[in-house]
């Protein structure tokens, strides 16, 4: 049985791109930006300063934001690092 992957290192890069690192020592970098202009429960992460208040969970297993009226917006470890590892994949398609 394999460990459960979590996460070591959130940071924002820009309003909506987030630097992960990874119990792996796995390092990228994901674009959340398409998901977030989608609206409704992300809106709140549509403004820089919200988007500034990333936390990262106590165990590593997603990252998130509490909005104005208490609410959670989170993104598991799981799916960050897919969505790390295709963004990575799309950068190195485009550069070649």
């Amino acid at each position: 049985m394999t460990p459960a992957l979590r996460i070591t290192l959130a940071e924002p890069v820009i309003p909506g791109v987030v630097k992960l690192v990874f119990t792996d020592g796995y390092e990228g970098v994901v674009d959340l930006r398409p998901i977030i202009a989608r609206g409704q429960i992300f809106t709140y992460l549509q403004t820089p300063e919200h988007f500034a208040r990333l936390q990262l969970e106590e165990y590593g297993h997603h990252i998130f934001w509490v909005d104005e009226n208490g609410n959670e917006i989170d993104f598991g470890a799981d799916q960050l690092r897919k969505d790390c590892e295709k963004q990575a994949q799309l950068h190195l398609l485009a550069a070649s």
